[in-house]
Protein backbone atom coordinates (compact mmCIF):
# COMPACT_ATOMS: atom_id res chain seq x y z
CA UNK A 1 0.00 0.00 0.00
CA UNK A 2 1.34 3.41 -0.95
CA UNK A 3 2.16 5.68 1.98
CA UNK A 4 -0.17 8.41 0.80
CA UNK A 5 -3.12 6.06 1.22
CA UNK A 6 -2.19 5.38 4.84
CA UNK A 7 -2.46 8.95 6.05
CA UNK A 8 -6.13 8.60 6.88
CA UNK A 9 -5.68 5.18 8.45
CA UNK A 10 -2.95 5.98 10.96
CA UNK A 11 -3.64 8.48 13.69
CA UNK A 12 -0.56 10.15 15.14
CA UNK A 13 -1.76 12.38 17.97
CA UNK A 14 -0.67 15.93 17.16
CA UNK A 15 1.00 18.08 19.76
CA UNK A 16 -0.40 21.61 20.07
CA UNK A 17 2.32 23.97 18.99
CA UNK A 18 3.49 27.52 18.92
CA UNK A 19 6.96 26.69 17.62
CA UNK A 20 8.87 23.79 16.15
CA UNK A 21 11.78 22.06 17.79
CA UNK A 22 13.76 19.16 16.25
CA UNK A 23 14.13 16.64 19.05
CA UNK A 24 16.12 13.44 19.27
CA UNK A 25 15.54 11.24 22.28
CA UNK A 26 18.56 8.93 22.25
CA UNK A 27 16.95 5.51 22.23
CA UNK A 28 13.52 6.93 21.53
CA UNK A 29 14.43 9.05 18.53
CA UNK A 30 11.79 11.54 17.48
CA UNK A 31 12.14 14.07 14.70
CA UNK A 32 10.63 17.46 13.90
CA UNK A 33 7.86 17.46 16.48
CA UNK A 34 5.88 20.55 17.36
CA UNK A 35 5.63 21.55 21.02
CA UNK A 36 4.21 24.20 23.24
CA UNK A 37 6.45 26.69 24.99
CA UNK A 38 5.98 24.69 28.19
CA UNK A 39 9.21 22.60 28.48
CA UNK A 40 7.48 20.07 30.74
CA UNK A 41 5.99 18.46 27.64
CA UNK A 42 9.42 17.60 26.32
CA UNK A 43 10.50 16.33 29.74
CA UNK A 44 7.51 14.01 29.93
CA UNK A 45 8.39 12.51 26.56
CA UNK A 46 12.05 12.07 27.54
CA UNK A 47 11.40 10.63 30.98
CA UNK A 48 12.37 13.90 32.68
CA UNK A 49 15.77 14.08 30.98
CA UNK A 50 17.05 17.34 29.52
CA UNK A 51 18.00 17.23 25.84
CA UNK A 52 21.49 18.16 24.68
CA UNK A 53 22.57 19.80 21.45
CA UNK A 54 24.17 16.70 19.93
CA UNK A 55 20.94 14.76 20.40
CA UNK A 56 19.06 17.11 18.11
CA UNK A 57 21.10 16.05 15.08
CA UNK A 58 21.65 12.38 15.95
CA UNK A 59 20.46 9.80 13.39
CA UNK A 60 17.08 8.18 13.93
CA UNK A 61 17.40 4.50 14.93
CA UNK A 62 13.93 3.64 13.62
CA UNK A 63 15.03 4.76 10.16
CA UNK A 64 16.60 1.28 9.93
CA UNK A 65 13.20 -0.41 9.83
CA UNK A 66 11.52 -1.23 6.50
CA UNK A 67 8.31 0.73 6.02
CA UNK A 68 6.14 -2.41 6.08
CA UNK A 69 7.60 -3.39 9.47
CA UNK A 70 7.16 0.14 10.78
CA UNK A 71 3.49 0.25 9.78
CA UNK A 72 2.76 -3.16 11.30
CA UNK A 73 4.62 -2.33 14.52
CA UNK A 74 2.77 0.94 14.92
CA UNK A 75 -0.62 -0.68 14.27
CA UNK A 76 -0.04 -3.46 16.80
CA UNK A 77 1.50 -1.17 19.42
CA UNK A 78 -1.27 1.40 19.06
CA UNK A 79 -4.11 -1.12 19.26
CA UNK A 80 -2.46 -2.86 22.23
CA UNK A 81 -2.31 0.39 24.17
CA UNK A 82 -6.01 0.26 24.94
CA UNK A 83 -7.14 -2.19 27.64
CA UNK A 84 -10.63 -2.53 26.17
CA UNK A 85 -9.00 -3.96 23.00
CA UNK A 86 -6.02 -5.80 24.52
CA UNK A 87 -7.83 -7.78 27.22
CA UNK A 88 -10.48 -9.48 25.06
CA UNK A 89 -7.92 -10.06 22.31
CA UNK A 90 -5.63 -11.90 24.72
CA UNK A 91 -8.51 -14.00 26.01
CA UNK A 92 -9.53 -14.95 22.50
CA UNK A 93 -5.96 -15.79 21.48
CA UNK A 94 -5.45 -17.88 24.63
CA UNK A 95 -8.71 -19.74 23.98
CA UNK A 96 -7.62 -20.57 20.43
CA UNK A 97 -4.11 -21.61 21.55
CA UNK A 98 -5.41 -24.05 24.16
CA UNK A 99 -8.36 -25.42 22.22
CA UNK A 100 -8.34 -29.04 21.04
CA UNK A 101 -10.83 -28.33 18.28
CA UNK A 102 -9.44 -28.85 14.75
CA UNK A 103 -11.49 -25.85 13.62
CA UNK A 104 -9.44 -23.63 15.93
CA UNK A 105 -6.13 -25.22 14.99
CA UNK A 106 -4.43 -22.78 12.60
CA UNK A 107 -2.34 -25.61 11.16
CA UNK A 108 -5.58 -27.30 10.00
CA UNK A 109 -7.79 -24.27 9.37
CA UNK A 110 -6.47 -22.38 6.30
CA UNK A 111 -8.45 -19.20 6.98
CA UNK A 112 -7.33 -18.95 10.61
CA UNK A 113 -3.78 -19.77 9.52
CA UNK A 114 -3.81 -16.93 6.99
CA UNK A 115 -5.22 -14.36 9.43
CA UNK A 116 -2.77 -15.16 12.22
CA UNK A 117 0.29 -15.51 10.01
CA UNK A 118 -0.25 -12.16 8.29
CA UNK A 119 -0.70 -10.29 11.59
CA UNK A 120 0.75 -11.51 14.89
CA UNK A 121 2.90 -14.32 13.56
CA UNK A 122 4.85 -12.28 11.02
CA UNK A 123 5.46 -9.57 13.63
CA UNK A 124 6.95 -11.83 16.30
CA UNK A 125 8.07 -15.06 14.59
CA UNK A 126 10.77 -15.98 12.07
CA UNK A 127 8.92 -18.37 9.77
CA UNK A 128 7.52 -21.85 9.33
CA UNK A 129 10.21 -23.23 7.01
CA UNK A 130 13.97 -23.11 6.68
CA UNK A 131 13.63 -20.74 3.73
CA UNK A 132 11.33 -18.32 5.57
CA UNK A 133 13.59 -18.32 8.62
CA UNK A 134 16.68 -17.59 6.51
CA UNK A 135 14.96 -14.62 4.86
CA UNK A 136 14.04 -13.18 8.28
CA UNK A 137 17.50 -13.76 9.77
CA UNK A 138 19.32 -12.26 6.80
CA UNK A 139 17.07 -9.20 6.80
CA UNK A 140 17.93 -8.56 10.47
CA UNK A 141 21.65 -9.03 9.90
CA UNK A 142 21.56 -6.75 6.86
CA UNK A 143 20.10 -4.03 9.11
CA UNK A 144 23.16 -4.31 11.33
CA UNK A 145 22.18 -6.79 14.04
CA UNK A 146 25.14 -8.89 15.14
CA UNK A 147 23.03 -12.02 15.02
CA UNK A 148 19.88 -13.71 16.25
CA UNK A 149 18.67 -15.72 19.20
CA UNK A 150 16.57 -18.41 17.52
CA UNK A 151 14.16 -20.76 19.29
CA UNK A 152 11.84 -23.56 18.26
CA UNK A 153 8.29 -22.50 19.09
CA UNK A 154 7.02 -25.70 20.69
CA UNK A 155 6.64 -25.43 24.46
CA UNK A 156 4.38 -26.41 27.35
CA UNK A 157 2.81 -23.85 29.68
CA UNK A 158 1.08 -25.70 32.50
CA UNK A 159 -2.32 -24.72 33.82
CA UNK A 160 -2.94 -24.80 37.58
CA UNK A 161 -4.56 -28.22 37.27
CA UNK A 162 -1.69 -29.61 35.22
CA UNK A 163 0.86 -28.25 37.69
CA UNK A 164 -0.98 -29.95 40.57
CA UNK A 165 -1.15 -33.24 38.64
CA UNK A 166 2.56 -33.19 37.80
CA UNK A 167 3.55 -32.22 41.33
CA UNK A 168 1.46 -35.11 42.69
CA UNK A 169 2.70 -37.68 40.16
CA UNK A 170 6.37 -36.94 40.76
CA UNK A 171 6.12 -38.16 44.34
CA UNK A 172 4.98 -41.60 43.27
CA UNK A 173 6.94 -41.93 40.04
CA UNK A 174 10.42 -40.74 41.00
CA UNK A 175 12.22 -42.62 43.72
CA UNK A 176 15.92 -41.82 43.56
CA UNK A 177 18.67 -41.13 46.02
CA UNK A 178 20.11 -37.73 46.77
CA UNK A 179 23.67 -37.10 45.71
CA UNK A 180 25.24 -33.66 46.21
CA UNK A 181 21.82 -32.04 46.47
CA UNK A 182 20.37 -33.81 43.44
CA UNK A 183 18.08 -36.80 42.97
CA UNK A 184 19.71 -39.32 40.69
CA UNK A 185 17.15 -41.18 38.58
CA UNK A 186 18.76 -43.76 36.31
CA UNK A 187 15.59 -44.72 34.46
CA UNK A 188 12.10 -43.38 33.93
CA UNK A 189 9.40 -45.94 33.47
CA UNK A 190 7.09 -45.33 30.55
CA UNK A 191 8.93 -42.24 29.30
CA UNK A 192 7.61 -40.92 26.00
CA UNK A 193 10.78 -41.27 23.94
CA UNK A 194 8.97 -40.04 20.83
CA UNK A 195 8.52 -36.55 22.29
CA UNK A 196 12.16 -36.45 23.38
CA UNK A 197 13.19 -37.39 19.85
CA UNK A 198 10.93 -34.72 18.32
CA UNK A 199 12.36 -32.10 20.70
CA UNK A 200 15.94 -33.12 19.90
CA UNK A 201 15.35 -33.06 16.14
CA UNK A 202 13.51 -29.74 16.31
CA UNK A 203 16.30 -28.16 18.36
CA UNK A 204 19.03 -29.58 16.11
CA UNK A 205 17.17 -28.19 13.11
CA UNK A 206 17.14 -24.83 14.89
CA UNK A 207 20.90 -24.99 15.42
CA UNK A 208 21.26 -25.80 11.72
CA UNK A 209 19.41 -22.58 10.83
CA UNK A 210 21.95 -20.41 12.67
CA UNK A 211 25.51 -19.34 12.01
CA UNK A 212 28.64 -18.94 14.13
CA UNK A 213 28.09 -16.21 16.70
CA UNK A 214 24.34 -16.75 16.92
CA UNK A 215 22.45 -18.16 19.90
CA UNK A 216 19.82 -20.88 20.10
CA UNK A 217 17.32 -20.80 22.96
CA UNK A 218 15.81 -24.07 24.08
CA UNK A 219 13.08 -25.07 26.48
CA UNK A 220 13.16 -28.43 28.18
CA UNK A 221 9.35 -28.36 28.35
CA UNK A 222 9.34 -28.92 24.59
CA UNK A 223 10.40 -32.51 25.30
CA UNK A 224 7.00 -33.26 26.83
CA UNK A 225 5.32 -33.85 30.15
CA UNK A 226 7.74 -36.59 31.19
CA UNK A 227 10.57 -34.08 31.02
CA UNK A 228 8.46 -31.69 33.08
CA UNK A 229 7.95 -34.39 35.71
CA UNK A 230 11.68 -35.03 35.89
CA UNK A 231 12.30 -31.32 36.36
CA UNK A 232 9.57 -30.95 38.97
CA UNK A 233 11.12 -33.84 40.91
CA UNK A 234 14.55 -32.15 40.67
CA UNK A 235 15.91 -35.40 39.28
CA UNK A 236 18.77 -35.80 36.87
CA UNK A 237 17.66 -36.01 33.24
CA UNK A 238 16.70 -39.46 32.03
CA UNK A 239 19.24 -41.22 29.82
CA UNK A 240 17.23 -40.21 26.76
CA UNK A 241 17.10 -36.54 27.79
CA UNK A 242 20.76 -36.57 28.79
CA UNK A 243 21.82 -37.99 25.43
CA UNK A 244 19.54 -35.67 23.44
CA UNK A 245 20.87 -32.58 25.24
CA UNK A 246 24.48 -33.68 24.79
CA UNK A 247 23.94 -34.12 21.06
CA UNK A 248 22.49 -30.61 20.86
CA UNK A 249 25.43 -29.17 22.80
CA UNK A 250 27.99 -31.03 20.68
CA UNK A 251 26.49 -29.84 17.39
CA UNK A 252 26.15 -26.25 18.66
CA UNK A 253 29.76 -26.26 19.85
CA UNK A 254 31.00 -27.50 16.47
CA UNK A 255 29.11 -24.68 14.70
CA UNK A 256 30.19 -21.89 17.05
CA UNK A 257 26.59 -21.39 18.23
CA UNK A 258 25.81 -20.72 21.89
CA UNK A 259 22.85 -22.18 23.79
CA UNK A 260 20.46 -20.35 26.12
CA UNK A 261 18.56 -22.69 28.44
CA UNK A 262 15.38 -20.72 28.99
CA UNK A 263 13.68 -20.21 32.33
CA UNK A 264 10.25 -21.75 32.75
CA UNK A 265 7.54 -21.97 35.39
CA UNK A 266 8.39 -21.95 39.08
CA UNK A 267 7.38 -25.60 39.51
CA UNK A 268 10.25 -26.79 37.31
CA UNK A 269 12.79 -23.96 37.55
CA UNK A 270 14.97 -25.45 40.26
CA UNK A 271 15.27 -28.62 38.21
CA UNK A 272 16.19 -26.57 35.14
CA UNK A 273 18.89 -24.78 37.15
CA UNK A 274 20.38 -28.12 38.17
CA UNK A 275 20.41 -29.45 34.61
CA UNK A 276 21.89 -26.19 33.32
CA UNK A 277 24.75 -26.22 35.84
CA UNK A 278 25.54 -29.83 34.95
CA UNK A 279 25.91 -29.01 31.25
CA UNK A 280 27.83 -25.82 32.02
CA UNK A 281 30.35 -27.87 34.00
CA UNK A 282 30.84 -30.02 30.92
CA UNK A 283 30.89 -27.42 28.14
CA UNK A 284 31.93 -24.02 29.59
CA UNK A 285 35.58 -24.97 30.00
CA UNK A 286 37.37 -23.04 27.24
CA UNK A 287 37.35 -19.57 28.79
CA UNK A 288 33.88 -18.77 27.46
CA UNK A 289 30.34 -20.04 27.86
CA UNK A 290 28.59 -22.37 25.44
CA UNK A 291 25.62 -22.95 27.77
CA UNK A 292 23.79 -20.07 29.46
CA UNK A 293 21.23 -20.24 32.27
CA UNK A 294 18.38 -17.74 32.56
CA UNK A 295 17.82 -15.62 35.68
CA UNK A 296 14.55 -13.77 36.22
CA UNK A 297 15.07 -10.59 38.21
CA UNK A 298 11.42 -10.32 39.21
CA UNK A 299 11.94 -13.32 41.51
CA UNK A 300 12.92 -12.46 45.07
CA UNK A 301 15.27 -15.44 45.02
CA UNK A 302 17.15 -14.35 41.87
CA UNK A 303 20.15 -12.58 43.53
CA UNK A 304 20.74 -15.41 45.99
CA UNK A 305 20.35 -18.09 43.31
CA UNK A 306 22.79 -16.35 40.98
CA UNK A 307 25.30 -15.77 43.79
CA UNK A 308 25.22 -19.50 44.62
CA UNK A 309 25.73 -20.43 40.97
CA UNK A 310 28.64 -18.00 40.67
CA UNK A 311 30.25 -19.63 43.70
CA UNK A 312 29.78 -23.08 42.12
CA UNK A 313 31.31 -21.88 38.84
CA UNK A 314 34.32 -20.43 40.67
CA UNK A 315 34.77 -23.60 42.72
CA UNK A 316 34.42 -25.99 39.77
CA UNK A 317 36.41 -23.89 37.30
CA UNK A 318 33.92 -23.06 34.55
CA UNK A 319 32.53 -19.86 33.07
CA UNK A 320 28.97 -19.11 34.14
CA UNK A 321 26.76 -18.14 31.20
CA UNK A 322 24.02 -15.75 32.33
CA UNK A 323 20.98 -14.56 30.44
CA UNK A 324 19.38 -11.85 32.57
CA UNK A 325 15.69 -11.10 32.08
CA UNK A 326 13.08 -9.36 34.16
CA UNK A 327 10.64 -12.27 34.05
CA UNK A 328 8.35 -14.29 31.84
CA UNK A 329 5.76 -16.20 33.92
CA UNK A 330 4.01 -13.63 36.09
CA UNK A 331 0.61 -14.79 34.81
CA UNK A 332 1.15 -18.41 35.88
CA UNK A 333 3.56 -18.46 38.86
CA UNK A 334 2.76 -17.85 42.56
CA UNK A 335 2.56 -14.14 43.33
CA UNK A 336 4.60 -14.50 46.53
CA UNK A 337 7.64 -15.42 44.42
CA UNK A 338 7.87 -11.90 42.97
CA UNK A 339 9.04 -8.57 44.25
CA UNK A 340 6.10 -6.48 45.42
CA UNK A 341 6.60 -3.69 42.87
CA UNK A 342 8.11 -2.99 39.48
CA UNK A 343 10.56 -0.57 41.11
CA UNK A 344 11.96 -3.40 43.24
CA UNK A 345 12.33 -5.56 40.14
CA UNK A 346 14.16 -2.73 38.37
CA UNK A 347 16.54 -2.31 41.31
CA UNK A 348 17.26 -6.05 41.32
CA UNK A 349 17.77 -6.19 37.55
CA UNK A 350 20.07 -3.18 37.38
CA UNK A 351 22.00 -4.23 40.48
CA UNK A 352 22.68 -7.70 39.12
CA UNK A 353 23.63 -6.25 35.74
CA UNK A 354 26.11 -3.77 37.21
CA UNK A 355 27.68 -6.41 39.43
CA UNK A 356 28.26 -8.79 36.52
CA UNK A 357 29.58 -6.08 34.19
CA UNK A 358 32.03 -4.75 36.78
CA UNK A 359 32.75 -8.23 38.18
CA UNK A 360 32.23 -6.86 41.67
CA UNK A 361 29.78 -7.81 44.39
CA UNK A 362 27.35 -5.07 45.43
CA UNK A 363 24.31 -4.48 47.64
CA UNK A 364 22.04 -6.49 45.33
CA UNK A 365 24.30 -9.36 44.29
CA UNK A 366 26.13 -10.32 47.46
CA UNK A 367 28.61 -13.17 47.93
CA UNK A 368 27.55 -16.33 49.70
CA UNK A 369 29.59 -17.92 52.51
CA UNK A 370 30.89 -20.34 49.86
CA UNK A 371 32.09 -17.55 47.53
CA UNK A 372 35.82 -17.19 46.90
CA UNK A 373 36.87 -13.84 48.38
CA UNK A 374 39.95 -13.69 46.13
CA UNK A 375 38.16 -12.98 42.90
CA UNK A 376 34.91 -12.73 40.98
CA UNK A 377 34.00 -15.79 38.87
CA UNK A 378 34.29 -15.77 35.09
CA UNK A 379 30.96 -14.84 33.50
CA UNK A 380 29.49 -14.21 30.03
CA UNK A 381 26.27 -12.19 29.82
CA UNK A 382 23.26 -11.83 27.57
CA UNK A 383 21.38 -8.75 28.75
CA UNK A 384 17.79 -9.31 27.64
CA UNK A 385 15.90 -6.08 28.22
CA UNK A 386 13.38 -3.75 26.61
CA UNK A 387 14.00 -1.16 29.29
CA UNK A 388 15.67 1.99 28.00
CA UNK A 389 17.24 2.94 31.33
CA UNK A 390 18.78 -0.48 31.94
CA UNK A 391 20.28 -0.66 28.45
CA UNK A 392 21.61 2.89 28.73
CA UNK A 393 23.24 2.10 32.08
CA UNK A 394 24.93 -0.97 30.63
CA UNK A 395 26.17 0.98 27.60
CA UNK A 396 27.58 3.70 29.85
CA UNK A 397 29.47 1.15 31.98
CA UNK A 398 30.90 -0.55 28.91
CA UNK A 399 31.90 2.78 27.36
CA UNK A 400 33.71 3.78 30.53
CA UNK A 401 35.50 0.44 30.70
CA UNK A 402 36.65 0.87 27.09
CA UNK A 403 37.93 4.39 27.77
CA UNK A 404 39.81 3.22 30.86
CA UNK A 405 41.29 0.20 29.08
CA UNK A 406 39.62 -2.15 31.57
CA UNK A 407 38.95 -5.81 30.86
CA UNK A 408 35.35 -6.43 29.81
CA UNK A 409 33.23 -9.55 30.00
CA UNK A 410 31.71 -11.13 26.88
CA UNK A 411 28.28 -9.52 26.47
CA UNK A 412 25.35 -9.25 24.07
CA UNK A 413 22.06 -7.34 24.18
CA UNK A 414 18.80 -9.01 23.24
CA UNK A 415 15.24 -7.88 22.52
CA UNK A 416 12.25 -9.79 21.23
CA UNK A 417 11.49 -9.56 17.54
CA UNK A 418 8.61 -7.17 17.02
CA UNK A 419 9.13 -5.33 20.30
CA UNK A 420 11.33 -2.49 21.59
CA UNK A 421 12.64 -1.71 18.11
CA UNK A 422 13.67 1.76 19.24
CA UNK A 423 15.98 0.13 21.81
CA UNK A 424 17.37 -2.46 19.38
CA UNK A 425 17.94 -0.02 16.55
CA UNK A 426 19.69 2.42 18.87
CA UNK A 427 22.13 -0.35 19.78
CA UNK A 428 22.72 -1.08 16.10
CA UNK A 429 23.32 2.61 15.41
CA UNK A 430 25.81 2.81 18.28
CA UNK A 431 27.68 -0.23 16.96
CA UNK A 432 27.87 1.26 13.45
CA UNK A 433 29.20 4.49 14.89
CA UNK A 434 31.88 2.63 16.87
CA UNK A 435 32.82 0.56 13.83
CA UNK A 436 33.28 3.70 11.73
CA UNK A 437 35.44 5.30 14.41
CA UNK A 438 37.65 2.23 14.77
CA UNK A 439 37.96 1.74 11.02
CA UNK A 440 39.03 5.35 10.60
CA UNK A 441 41.73 4.91 13.24
CA UNK A 442 42.88 1.55 11.89
CA UNK A 443 41.85 -0.39 15.00
CA UNK A 444 40.65 -4.01 15.12
CA UNK A 445 36.89 -4.39 14.57
CA UNK A 446 36.64 -7.92 16.02
CA UNK A 447 35.15 -7.05 19.40
CA UNK A 448 33.43 -3.78 18.56
CA UNK A 449 30.02 -3.32 20.14
CA UNK A 450 27.41 -3.03 21.40
CA UNK A 451 26.33 -6.41 20.03
CA UNK A 452 22.59 -6.35 19.35
CA UNK A 453 20.55 -9.52 18.83
CA UNK A 454 16.89 -10.18 18.15
CA UNK A 455 15.12 -13.11 19.84
CA UNK A 456 12.76 -14.88 17.47
CA UNK A 457 10.99 -18.22 17.29
CA UNK A 458 10.20 -20.43 14.34
CA UNK A 459 7.69 -23.19 13.82
CA UNK A 460 4.20 -23.60 12.45
CA UNK A 461 1.59 -21.02 13.40
CA UNK A 462 -0.04 -23.60 15.68
CA UNK A 463 3.24 -24.49 17.39
CA UNK A 464 4.02 -20.83 18.07
CA UNK A 465 0.57 -19.84 19.38
CA UNK A 466 1.31 -20.57 23.03
CA UNK A 467 4.55 -18.61 22.73
CA UNK A 468 2.62 -15.64 21.32
CA UNK A 469 0.06 -15.82 24.14
CA UNK A 470 2.74 -15.99 26.82
CA UNK A 471 4.71 -13.11 25.33
CA UNK A 472 1.56 -11.00 25.14
CA UNK A 473 0.63 -11.83 28.74
CA UNK A 474 4.09 -11.17 30.18
CA UNK A 475 4.35 -7.87 28.35
CA UNK A 476 0.78 -6.73 29.00
CA UNK A 477 1.76 -3.99 31.45
CA UNK A 478 4.76 -2.94 29.36
CA UNK A 479 2.60 -2.68 26.24
CA UNK A 480 0.05 -0.53 28.02
CA UNK A 481 2.82 1.77 29.24
CA UNK A 482 4.66 1.89 25.90
CA UNK A 483 3.63 5.43 24.99
CA UNK A 484 7.22 6.28 24.12
CA UNK A 485 7.49 3.37 21.67
CA UNK A 486 4.18 4.22 20.05
CA UNK A 487 5.13 7.88 19.79
CA UNK A 488 8.54 7.09 18.30
CA UNK A 489 7.02 4.74 15.73
CA UNK A 490 4.34 7.29 14.91
CA UNK A 491 6.80 10.11 14.41
CA UNK A 492 8.97 7.98 12.12
CA UNK A 493 5.87 7.16 10.07
CA UNK A 494 4.94 10.83 10.00
CA UNK A 495 8.42 11.72 8.75
CA UNK A 496 8.23 9.16 5.93
CA UNK A 497 4.76 10.28 4.86
CA UNK A 498 5.19 14.02 5.03
CA UNK A 499 8.95 14.46 5.22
Amino acid sequence: MHLSRLQNLIHIPPLPSSRKCPVSLGIRQLHSITIQDDPSKIQRLTGGRQLHGDEKTAPRPLSLLPTSTLIRSYAITASSSYPFLLTPSLRLLSWVAHSSSPILNPDRNPLLHFLLKKTLYVQFCAGETFHEVQITVQSLKSMGFRGVILAYGREIVLSKGEKAEIAHSTTAQYNGTKREGRIETPTVAGEDLGKVKEWREGTLKTVGMTSAGDYVALKFSGAGEDAMRQLAAKSAPSPAMEEATRQICDVAQSRGVRLLFDAEQHLVQEGIDQWTLAFQRRYNREGHALVYGTYQAYLRSAPDTLAKHLAIAKRDGFVLGVKLVRGAYMASDPRECFWSSKDETDVAYDGIMESLLRRQWNDVLQPTPESDPKGFPGVDLVLASHNQESVSKAMAIRKRQTEMGQEKIEMAYGQLMGMADEVSCDLVMACKKNESAREASGQDLADVGPKAYKYLVWGSVGECLKYLVRRAEENRDAVLRARGSRFALGMELKRRMWG
